[in-house]
């Protein structure tokens, strides 16, 4: 927490207008734009925003801002904590009241079943389970399978709501990304005009005939018309 500052935009209004350091250190030492300091400055920027004290805080002191205000070249550095919080430890695996352990496998089974994309270790986390347990169940091969019945955990109170939406978020983010397969494959244009490919789709679109069927006409005797046309005629005449 050394390195960083509480409440930025804050300190930068309280900055802005309480000392005569520039635009650019105010930024640097709020990790802002200097152009969103030179906003602030004017009145367009952070104006519902309510100054912080950063002396008051104990980030900054008055010899540090003195000595920038002096030396624009200065860059302000944070006051190192008076207080040293213990790094957080790893935490222990989770205690569960004897009362409800034996809910902890229908709450596995709910897990299983509506989180695929649950670890085993954060199963672990959120129910205070063993490894061997989630298989057996996962498996189906767990001694009491057939009466187990999913729960919710967090209803059961093995956890909470938050810590299994921080699991479920997790997961998520951790878990690869799936490629499209909608099943079909598109062809190279060698492929679909070929001899072979177009005589299949024209099989497909004339009904097994590799060629549109021809329209049968009957083929027209040019003399034959004529000599009926002037047996007609000749007949007509001798009426």
């Amino acid at each position: 927490m050394a390195d960083t500052l509480l409440m930025p935009k804050a300190t930068a209004v309280w900055l802005v207008d309480n000392s005569a350091l520039s635009f650019d250190q105010i930024a640097n030492f709020c990790k802002l734009h200097p152009l969103e300091v030179k906003a602030i400055a004017d009145g367009e920027y952070a104006m519902g925003i309510k100054g912080l004290d950063p002396i008051q805080t104990g980030q900054l002191s008055r010899e540090e801002i003195e000595t920038a205000q002096d030396n624009p070249a200065h860059k302000l550095k944070l006051s190192p904590p008076k207080v040293r919080v213990p790094e957080r430890k790893r935490r222990a695996p989770r205690y569960t009241p004897v009362s409800r352990r034996q809910d902890r496998p229908n709450a596995i089974l709910w897990l299983v079943r509506n989180h695929p994309e649950l670890k085993d270790s954060q199963i672990i986390r959120l129910v205070g389970t063993t490894k061997p347990t989630i298989a057996a169940i996962r498996d189906r091969t767990h001694w009491n399978s057939t009466n187990l019945t999913p729960s919710d955990p967090v209803t059961l109170g093995l956890t909470s709501q938050i810590e299994l939406d921080l699991e479920v978020t997790k997961a998520a983010k951790d878990a690869p990304e799936k490629p499209v397969d909608d099943g079909v494959t598109l062809l190279s244009a060698e492929e679909t005009t070929s001899l072979d490919a177009m005589e299949a789709a024209s099989a497909a679109v004339f009904g097994g005939s590799t060629m549109p069927p021809k329209k049968e006409e009957e083929e027209l005797d040019a003399d034959a018309v004529f000599a009926k046309l002037t047996n007609l005629n000749s007949g007509g005449s001798g009426q």
